[in-house]
């Protein structure tokens, strides 16, 4: 299998090329030359195995130049990190409707169950690749990624990661999980402005010859963990065929039934995931996109024009506070029938202009999978309330949006019998105060208050690694603007 780049042009690299990369030459995303097949017998053989088989299989398909017994290695040290057997549990909370648990890995956000495995991806593709540099991973974050990466990377052989985050966009708990990160090759900043400043600084960084050549003197190479990265995506593809799979081994559904996914996204990698299963021939009918009050993906999937001239929003759901979605650089290319040059130059608008409009064709290709809705702020707490009210389940503010959209969904379409799978991100202990308030009326300033008291209204487990961050060390407190952070890059690398 062969990797392409979404803006066009003659690069051609293999999988693990594709992963140490990060991003093609000329800017673009890393696209799989074409898309492979799981056909009925393969699903079928797929219902006995385990999560970690599973991935190996699915993951083979796509990253052909990887060792497959060292895959399936690689998978199950990954997913033996998690607090659960399965590590993508599927919950029943109504008849046809289910919640798909991404949450407990290390981190306790569905940015495990890509992270814990990407180390190996990108270690073992350097060997591949006979690159004898060492590695520095830049990370932009929204909340989770940061600390997955962190976490994922700390103490790697040859790999130094360093986190940029947007300094009063995270949750206390995020911004705690990361600063006190440890591990000796590791580096977390705060970035004076919102989590696009972070990424659009970080992909200049990627697409700059002059900070290639300064990393290249300090003996390093550029490298991301980001969902830009094709070997963060493709590890979250596995979780929509494993669900599936979960449904009809249970008895929800007969194999061959066609179900749909409502997935909270802010950059737009957790649904196109879902996309690439249904492309590779997993029984999807459509994709409801569910985001915040920043509904920028919202407005383009009912208009067919993506505007970033529009006032950002700082949410509860602080992972989704995203204008500039990278991943739908993806989407446009498939439904623009793979034209690069056309990608190209709409996302030189979006760069110059803020703004860029699709063919209503294109348009018409996107809506027969895709739908989008949002919550606002009341609208996920009244969720949240509900939910936990009338069925005992306990979810976070990133899944009450898209449960809030599930509902929009099944209000409008009373008739629709079709299986709805919400996908929960992130355990609610994540954002303690903001559930707390949701559930109970509550409101209380310190998150590891609101962890006690959210745990004697709920009776959830609180995870270790959450209640043990009250006595953990800060590490991390500086910031810088974003013209500054290749001048921090310089001093990590330089240490």
């Amino acid at each position: 299998m062969y990797f392409i780049s979404t803006r066009g042009g003659k690069e051609r690299v293999s999988g693990a090329s594709a992963i140490v990369q990060g991003l093609a030459k000329n800017g673009g995303l890393f696209v799989p030359e074409k898309f492979p097949q799981i056909t009925a017998e393969e699903l079928d053989g797929m219902l006995t195995m385990s999560y970690a088989e599973r991935a190996a299989e699915i993951l083979h398909k796509y990253l052909d130049d990887y060792d497959k017994k060292g895959l399936l290695a690689a998978c199950e040290a990954a997913y033996s990190r998690f607090e659960s057997p399965d590590p993508a549990p599927l919950v029943k909370i109504d008849d046809g409707v289910y919640i798909l648990e991404l949450f407990h890995g290390p981190t306790c956000a569905f940015k495990d169950m890509a992270l814990t495995l990407l180390p190996y991806l990108m270690r073992t593709g350097c060997d591949m690749c006979g690159i004898k540099e060492k590695i520095l991973i830049l990370v932009a974050t929204s909340g989770d990624t940061g600390k997955a990466a962190l976490e994922g990377f700390k103490d790697a052989d040859g790999i130094k990661i360093m986190v940029f985050y947007p300094s009063d966009g995270v949750s206390k708990m995020q911004k705690l999980q990361m600063c006190t990160q440890d591990g000796s090759n590791v580096n977390v900043v705060a970035v004076k402005g919102n989590f696009d400043d972070c990424q659009t600084a970080v992909k200049t960084i990627f697409n700059s010859e002059e900070c290639a050549a300064a990393l290249k003197q300090k003996g390093y190479l550029l490298s991301s963990a980001n969902s830009i990265n094709f070997g963060r995506l493709a590890p979250q593809i596995v979780y929509y065929f494993s669900s599936y799979l979960d449904l009809v081994s249970s008895g929800q559904i007969e194999m061959g039934t066609q179900i749909d996914f409502c997935v909270p996204t802010g950059n737009f990698g957790n649904i196109l995931a879902a996309y690439y299963a249904k492309l590779m021939g997993l029984p999807v009918r459509r994709l409801h996109c569910a985001s915040n009050m920043n509904n920028i993906l919202t407005d383009f999937l009912a208009k067919g024009e993506y505007d970033a001239r529009r006032e950002f929003y700082k949410t509860t759901s602080p992972s989704m506070d995203i204008l500039i979605s990278s991943n739908l650089e993806r989407l446009l290319f498939e439904v623009s029938g793979r034209n690069g040059e056309l990608v190209a130059e709409r996302m030189n608008k979006l760069k110059t202009d803020k703004v860029y409009k699709i063919t209503p064709e294109e348009q018409a290709e996107i809506a027969k999978t895709f739908d989008g809705g949002w919550a606002n702020e009341d609208e996920v707490v009244e969720t949240v309330y509900d939910v936990f009210c009338d069925t005992g389940y306990t979810m976070d503010t990133h899944t009450g949006c898209a449960m809030k959209v599930a509902v929009d969904w099944f209000e409008k379409n009373k008739k629709d019998t079709t299986n709805m799978v919400v996908v929960a991100t992130a355990n609610p202990y994540k954002f303690p105060q903001d559930v707390l308030y949701a559930v109970t009326g509550n409101d209380v300033r310190d998150s590891f208050k609101g962890i006690k008291r959210l745990h004697a209204a709920t009776a959830m487990k609180v995870p270790a690694s959450l209640a043990g961050l009250k006595d953990k060390p800060v590490r991390f407190s500086s910031g810088v603007s974003p013209d500054k952070m290749f001048g921090a890059v310089m001093d990590f690398v330089s240490d």
